[in-house]
């Protein structure tokens, strides 16, 4: 005699959380516990934490021939997420639970010796695609997802702290023992940044910032050691526009997927800053079983490359397509997995080997050609894909003495968040996203504009992509000045940020 129990999970590929059947077969013969569906070693460790879990929770395992099949079966499975179900299932085919209401739940959660449930990763990924594929079954997991899992909009989220709380739902033999719908934790105050006013001088530079902070424009500051380019960097998130809830959820869902969320995060910018030595994988993502990298661990906030020429160049080149395309698809021979890229880069480096190239006082000791090789490390194409490049020249002593002078985050933020509701309104978008033919509409110049970025495309030998990139950026400034079209002091504004190393 032959029993089957079914019942629903999901798997992470990515972004995407596909939905999984685990079925639980027992038929007589040697006892055996066997899993298949493409599962990896984690899966398959399922069968010796599964017993255990069954046997410490009071129930017993069965001593027939057993088969788990997780489907579809060409979809690879990972992680100690499908525990709890594959228990449940045993529990449910060897009549030890009631299975009338098991097809109303989605369950998922990896399993202690003892039966307790331990956090999983991607809980807010598998919520989301839940309400996206049009589901109606309310979600099993463990206590530590209950909080992230719930701020998907009328999800319905049941946590529980061990396989023996989840049995007594099902059974039901009193109030006391059904699990109960967990509801939103009430979400963190407003986030809170580093303030821009503990940064004495650097005015040019604020201003740059917060240029790019209203246009979502990418920017290298070169300067010297000490001159406050990563003490700026630092406090730019804090200049960006608030975010909106879909933002925050693709943010979070993202910062899920690697077990890294807090619920103290929510709607905070990420803020991300990888070493130089850092691998290209490390910044894309990677592995066998793909998971997102620095860039998309920064989508909707800001990656932080300080000391860029010391990156690998190859490692920098990477950056290229997604800073283009807001998306890395990492291919792999068995899967494949894409991510959301959305990130605002804020690069940081010193114009030469000492570090002093330029400075008003510190004589620089690098030969010429040491100092373009230096430079050169920075590819081109990269450096072409940089919308604002300022020089951070090194604070004089006075200025240091004394008491802080700038404006708080706050005050600039209010006036970023304005010019960016200005860009929203007219194009549904920041200016950075704006394609050629929409900057051909919102960005029109005037006679005496047009010959100066003409002039200046001329001198300085820039492409194509660089007209594009100083006309999005003109917009923004104007949209800062409240100025429904681009003047030419705009333009100029625009031409002045970018800045070529070796020019």
């Amino acid at each position: 005699m032959s029993i089957l129990a079914v019942l629903k999970s999901r798997a992470l590929a990515g972004m995407e959380a596909q939905e999984v059947s685990v079925e639980v077969h027992l038929a007589n013969g040697l006892p055996a516990f066997t899993i298949v569906g493409l599962a990896d070693t984690e899966v398959k460790e399922a069968k010796d934490r599964v017993r255990a879990a069954i046997q410490n929770g009071g129930f017993d395992f069965p001593a027939q021939r057993i088969t788990v099949n997780l489907a579809p079966a060409d979809m690879p499975k990972e992680s100690g997420r499908f525990d709890l179900p594959i228990a449940l299932g045993i529990l449910a085919a060897s009549r030890q639970i009631p299975t009338r209401r098991l097809h109303q739940y989605e369950f998922a959660g990896e399993l202690s010796l003892s039966g307790e449930l331990r956090p999983i990763r991607g809980a807010l990924a598998m919520s989301l695609a839940t309400r996206r594929d049009g589901g109606c079954l309310a979600f099993i997991l463990p206590l530590a997802n209950a909080d992230e899992a719930a701020l998907v909009s009328a999800a319905a989220i049941y946590p529980a702290e061990s396989l023996l709380q989840v049995c007594r739902h099902f059974a039901g033999k009193s109030v006391e023992d059904m699990l109960s719908r967990h509801e939103a934790a009430p979400l963190a105050a407003a986030p809170e940044y580093p303030d821009f006013a503990d940064v004495k001088g650097q005015r040019l530079v604020k201003r740059a910032l917060e240029v790019a902070a209203a246009g979502n424009h990418s920017v290298l500051l070169v300067g010297p050691p000490g001159s406050g380019k990563t003490m700026l960097a630092s406090r730019f998130a804090g200049l960006l526009p608030a975010m909106s809830d879909e933002e925050a959820l693709e943010a979070a869902a993202v910062q899920s997927l690697t077990g890294a969320f807090r619920i103290e995060q929510w709607k905070q910018r990420p803020f991300r800053s990888p070493h130089h030595t850092s691998s290209g994988a490390a910044l894309v993502g990677g592995g066998s079983v793909p998971r997102p990298g620095e860039i998309s661990l920064a989508h909707r906030g800001v990656l932080f490359l300080d000391e860029l020429p010391e990156f690998d160049r190859r490692v920098l080149d990477v950056l290229r397509e997604p800073m283009e395309s807001g998306r890395i698809t990492i291919s792999r021979a068995a899967r494949q997995a894409d991510f959301p890229a959305h990130f605002q880069l804020i690069a940081a480096m010193n114009p030469c080997p000492c570090g002093y190239y330029g400075h008003q006082s510190v004589a620089c000791r690098c030969p010429p050609d040491v100092r373009l090789r230096y430079q050169n490390r920075v590819s081109g194409p990269l450096l072409d894909r940089i919308d604002i490049q300022m020089e951070v020249g090194s604070v004089h002593a006075d200025i240091l003495a004394s008491a802080a002078d700038g404006e708080p985050s706050a005050v600039i933020a209010a006036r970023v968040q304005a010019a960016a509701e200005v860009q929203r309104r007219r194009q549904g978008k920041l200016n950075q996203f704006l394609t050629p033919r929409e900057i051909d509409h919102h960005c029109k110049l005037d006679r005496p504009s047009k010959t100066q970025l003409r002039d200046s495309m001329q001198q300085f030998k820039w492409s194509g992509r660089a007209y594009h990139r100083i006309l999005r950026v003109a917009r923004t400034i104007a949209d800062l000045d409240r100025a429904a079209a681009i003047q030419l002091k705009h333009v100029k504004e625009a031409i002045q940020y970018r800045r070529v190393l070796n020019e």
